[in-house]
C-alpha cells in the first residue's frame, strides 16, 4: 500500500486554555484541519510553535505544509506601525511559521496557506497587508460566506473553475503582492481570496477563506496529490489541476487587495 502524504499543520499556542479540570497553555488546532487533511488522503502532523532555526529539519520530514489560520500578523514584520483594530501579536507563531514557510518554499515542498497562512505567504515574499477590511467576517466567532471567483489559466482555477461560495472570516487584506505572487481568486467587493506563484516555483497556493468549515475537499486534495508526487526519490511533475496557458490577468482596479485571518 501507498503511504500517505505526511502534511504538516501549524497549530496555535494559547495560554489559559481549559479542558476537564486542568487550565494550562497549551497547543491548539480547530479539528476541522487535520479532518480535512485525512479525508483528503493525508496524514496530519501538527506543528507546534519552536525555534525558528528548527524549520528547515520539520520540513525535511514532510511532504506538504499547511499554514493555518489565525491571529493577526504583527505588523512589524511588514514595515508597519500597528492600526488601532489590529490584534495583538502572536510572536513565537509569526516567527516558527514564516520561518516554516521559507524552508517549505527553499525545499520546492507543496504549501498551502489558510486564511492568515495566505498573509503570512504574502509578507514572507516581501509583501504588505491592509490591517483592517470591512465586510468579511459578519459576527464575531461566527463564519460567514460569500462567493469567490477563479481567475483562468491558473492553479487554483485548474482545482476549482467555477465560482463558488466559500467560508470566510476575516478582517485584514493583501495591500502590496509578495515577489512572485498571483492573484487566482477574487471576491466580488474585488478583494483578492486566493495567491499562488508560477508553475516554475512549485505547487505554492494561498486562499483566504476556510476551507475546513466546508464540504469541498479539492484544494486539500491537490495539495496531498502535490505532495505524494513530490516525495525526496519521486519525480517532481508540473503542478496538478493547472490548466495550460497563463496565470490570467489581475481583476480591473484590484490590483493587490485580498483578505486576513482568523
Amino acid at each position: 500500500m501507498t503511504p500517505r502524504p505526511l502534511i504538516g499543520v501549524s497549530t496555535y499556542l494559547e495560554s489559559g486554555a481549559r479542558w476537564g479540570v486542568w487550565e494550562l497553555e497549551a497547543v491548539l488546532l480547530p479539528a476541522g484541519y487535520p479532518r480535512l487533511v485525512q479525508r483528503a488522503g493525508g496524514l496530519a502532523a501538527l506543528l507546534p510553535p519552536d525555534a525558528p532555526e528548527h524549520a528547515e529539519a520539520a520540513v525535511a520530514r514532510l511532504d506538504g505544509l499547511v499554514v493555518a489560520g489565525g491571529p493577526d500578523v504583527d505588523p512589524a514584520r511588514y514595515g508597519a506601525e500597528r492600526a488601532p483594530r489590529t490584534g495583538p501579536p502572536a510572536p513565537e507563531r509569526d516567527a516558527w511559521e514564516l520561518a516554516l514557510i521559507r524552508a517549505a518554499l527553499a525545499a520546492g515542498l507543496p504549501v498551502l496557506g489558510i486564511c492568515r497562512g495566505m498573509q503570512l505567504l504574502n509578507v514572507a515574499l516581501g509583501g504588505t497587508l491592509v490591517q483592517h477590511l470591512d465586510g468579511h467576517a459578519e459576527l464575531v466567532g461566527a463564519f460567514g460566506e460569500h462567493p469567490v471567483k477563479p481567475v483562468p489559466g491558473t492553479l487554483y482555477a485548474g482545482i476549482v473553475p467555477e465560482e463558488q461560495a466559500v467560508p470566510t472570516y476575516h478582517h485584514q487584506a493583501v495591500e502590496r503582492l509578495g515577489e512572485g505572487l498571483v492573484p487566482s481568486a477574487y471576491a466580488a467587493d474585488g478583494t483578492v481570496e486566493a495567491v499562488e506563484l508560477p508553475a516554475d516555483r512549485g505547487w505554492v497556493l494561498g486562499v483566504q477563506w476556510h476551507p475546513e468549515m466546508g464540504e469541498d475537499r479539492r484544494v486539500m486534495r491537490a495539495l496531498v496529490t502535490a505532495a505524494a508526487a513530490a516525495r525526496p526519490g519521486r519525480p517532481r511533475p508540473g503542478r496538478a489541476g493547472r490548466d495550460a496557458g497563463s496565470a490570467g490577468p489581475a481583476a480591473p482596479g484590484a490590483a493587490s487587495r485580498a483578505g486576513s485571518s482568523r
